[in-house]
């Protein structure tokens, strides 16, 4: 039996499938606007335009953009200034999930806790107890 859910966007029940995470309607005209974005990125005065000129320009909210490039199915090898924000500090990137910036202050955080665990460990390793 397929399990129903609530469209996140209009609220509608619909049948849950692998490829799509909204209801039919909501879904078309998702499509509607991809290609109204890509109709306007894919031409050649266009292809570096920011991000909030292409929200300006097609009207679609930047949060479905960043769902189709963090889909892949627009390429950011073609479009030199789009991106996603970071998942900590929103700064814009274009791959990963993460700044180079949190990235390494996470890298450090992770350095510094294996040093304090390295730490106690060898404290815990080197306490002796006597028995009286």
């Amino acid at each position: 039996m397929a399990d129903l859910a609530n469209c996140p966007k209009c609220g509608d029940i619909y049948v849950v499938n692998n490829l799509r995470d909204i209801c039919p309607k909501c879904y078309k005209k998702e499509e509607e606007d991809y290609e109204k974005v890509y109709q306007f990125i894919r031409k050649k005065q266009n292809r570096t335009a920011p991000m909030e000129q292409v929200v300006a320009n097609t009207g679609v909210e930047k949060s479905l953009i960043y769902k189709w490039i963090k889909k892949g199915r627009i390429k950011l090898s073609q479009f030199p200034n789009l991106g996603y924000p970071c998942a900590k500090c929103g700064t814009q990137i274009r791959e990963g999930k993460l700044c180079t910036s949190c990235l390494s202050s996470l890298q450090g955080d992770i350095k510094n806790l294996e040093v304090e665990e390295e730490r106690k460990r060898q404290a815990k390793s080197s306490t002796y107890f006597t028995g009286k």
